[in-house]
């Protein structure tokens, strides 16, 4: 790629243009702007090279480097399109339509050969949902879903069917990313009794269930959600049904499933009950991030075993980000909350920077892992349109206000190549702002009139739950030897102290309340040490009940969790004694 940074194109109702990326932040002069007020989509190859947009009159497609016109279509009502991941097709939808002088209306969605210019194939495609088909990477196979089974073409030869796979009211299916062999994964919903299920296959072993790479079968679920991870060697399924029979939530029963191309499945253990707002895999496929639970959300990222490694604790949010690199992960709260974005340090698990991006409804890593764009776009929002580029520290660099009788439609960085930015060092400390930033005041808690001139007393609706490790503890073979002798020492004396405790205290008769057991020589610390212990007992109870059957309340699920920083706070009491 020539360019030195991406660009951003920027498409409203005042037409589409390119914006030099940072630190320029100028408009580029080699793409000739299109004026017109009815550009109703855009896109760039996955490389970069190329970029397609439907003006409501053609689909023009330009080299990005020089700006220079490669093709035009006539196609006015084109609405939707993709490039191949070699960049050899475009692929362009329209809305079907039907007259009376033409009941069966014409093939609205079709694939252009970007060599000649020429249509290589048209399909009838009603649905806008699932429109464009799937290809590998390698673009060997092509896919799509038509009519109870996955149609497979190959080396983008159209006018055959290569192979088909064939499942009962099959609904959706993914293609794996990554190289070859190609791994397609498939859903088939459940009826009368039968459980809904995914399988996996690898291309082209298609001969019945027993060919099959992996099968997850599950009983509540809608629809699913499925995504592969950048290597292809496992999928994330967010399994749904539309309404919680139990309920206990407005927007249905998500379920997080993990299956593997090796055979391995897992249901992903969720400590918080609620939705599940976003699910995204590290660019290096080997864990995940999901962020989910009852508001304030809670944020975990999992390993490839599905054991969670690091817990971000609770908060404002609803999404995540992993830049393009994987080394930096943003939490935000877009939509209805109020912006709020946490970017972490990924390798040392620590917070960089906490800006706040109030009223944005998209948001895209830049390909160099360092800056980002978030933008305020129309229909979502139609007023106070415009968008910001940010460094990751939380500068704002550069900064569009949309004017009010106009509106911001999409923004989209150009992608590069995959190592064309290598990984830098995270800076932490604060970048300055190129422009000027607008702060954005707290909200305050509503009071009613009678207590407006009263002092204010502080309230809670939740507890915060703080991030915390979850990496196994560091082994005696981990440690130095001189923290293994002084750990050998303290529990030597611990040992010591228990043992002379043992001889001082006298037993108790059996007829009598047996005294108050004295763990130490300050009051405070044994009734912390006593306390511990009786929340301890009751969190036993808890788990027993809960392995009876017994559902519990979520108050009482919560207690179950803290379980683990009760055990650890007792071993700090004991061994400091």
């Amino acid at each position: 790629m020539a360019h030195s940074t991406p660009l951003l194109a920027v498409r409203g109702s005042e037409g589409i243009y390119m914006l030099n990326g940072p630190p320029e932040y100028t408009e580029n002069t080699s793409f000739t702007r299109d004026d017109r007020r009815n550009c109703k989509a855009f896109t760039f190859s996955k490389d970069g090279s190329l970029f397609a947009w439907c003006n409501g009159e053609t689909v023009n497609i330009v080299g990005t480097l020089d700006g220079q016109l490669l093709h035009s279509l006539d196609l006015p009502r084109v609405a939707l399109l993709a490039f191949s991941p070699q960049s050899h097709v475009l692929v362009t939808w329209q809305p079907y339509i039907t007259s009376k002088n033409n009941p069966q209306g014409e093939p609205n969605l079709q694939i252009w050969d970007l060599k000649t210019g020429q249509c290589l194939k048209s399909f009838f495609q009603k649905k806008m949902q699932g429109w464009c088909p799937c290809w590998s990477d390698d673009e060997t196979i092509c896919a799509r879903n038509v009519n109870n089974e996955v149609q497979f073409f190959e080396g983008n030869e159209f006018g055959k069917i290569a192979n088909k796979l064939h499942l009962q009211k099959v609904s959706d299916f993914a293609l794996s990313l990554g190289p070859q062999p190609c791994k397609v994964a498939v859903y088939v919903p459940g009826s009368k009794g039968a459980p809904s299920f995914v399988r996996l296959y690898q291309y082209p072993n298609f001969d019945g269930p027993a060919s099959a790479l992996a099968n997850k079968s599950f009983f509540k679920a809608d629809k699913v959600t499925m995504i592969w991870n950048k290597k292809g060697t496992a999928v994330l399924v967010i399994a749904s049904t539309e309404v919680d029979k139990s309920g206990a939530s407005y927007y249905g029963e998500q379920t997080l499933h993990y299956i593997a191309s090796n055979g391995e499945s897992a249901l992903v253990q969720l400590p918080k009950n609620g939705p599940i707002y976003d699910v995204v895999w590290n660019p290096n496929s080997l864990e995940f991030c999901a962020v989910y639970g009852f508001m304030p959300a809670k944020a975990t990222v999992f390993n490839h075993k599905c054991d969670p490694v690091f817990d971000f604790g609770t908060g404002p949010r609803n999404a995540a980000f992993y830049s393009p690199q994987g080394h930096i992960l943003v939490l935000a709260g877009f939509g209805n909350l109020r912006g709020q974005m946490e970017v972490w340090d990924v390798k040392k698990y620590q917070q960089i920077s906490k800006p706040q991006a109030a009223d944005t409804t998209f948001f895209s890593w830049c390909p160099d892992g360092e800056h980002i764009v978030t933008a305020t776009c129309s229909p979502r929002l139609r007023v106070s349109n415009g968008y910001k580029i940010w460094h990751y520290s939380g500068a704002v660099h550069h900064k569009i206000e949309v004017p009010s009788d106009s509106e911001l439609w999409e923004v989209q960085w150009q992608p590069f190549v995959e190592g064309a930015f290598p990984e830098k060092a995270i800076k932490y400390q604060n970048v300055p702002n190129d422009v000027l930033s607008i702060d954005i005041k707290p909200a305050q808690a509503y009071r009613p009139p009678a207590l407006r001139n009263k002092p204010v007393t502080s309230s809670k609706l939740h507890e915060d739950e703080p991030p915390q490790n979850m990496k196994p503890q560091i082994t005696d073979k981990q440690l130095s030897k001189a923290a293994l002798k002084n750990q050998k020492k303290r529990e030597a004396r611990k040992a010591a102290k228990q043992e002379s405790k043992s001889e001082i205290t006298p037993e108790a008769p059996s007829d009598q309340e047996p005294r108050a057991v004295q763990y130490s020589e300050d009051p405070e610390v044994d009734k912390k040490i006593k306390n511990i212990k009786k929340k301890l007992k009751a969190i036993e109870q808890l788990k027993e009940q809960e392995a009876s059957g017994k559902q519990l309340e979520k108050n009482q699920m919560e207690k179950i969790q803290k379980e683990d920083a009760l055990l650890k706070e007792l071993e700090d009491l004991e061994l400091g004694l």
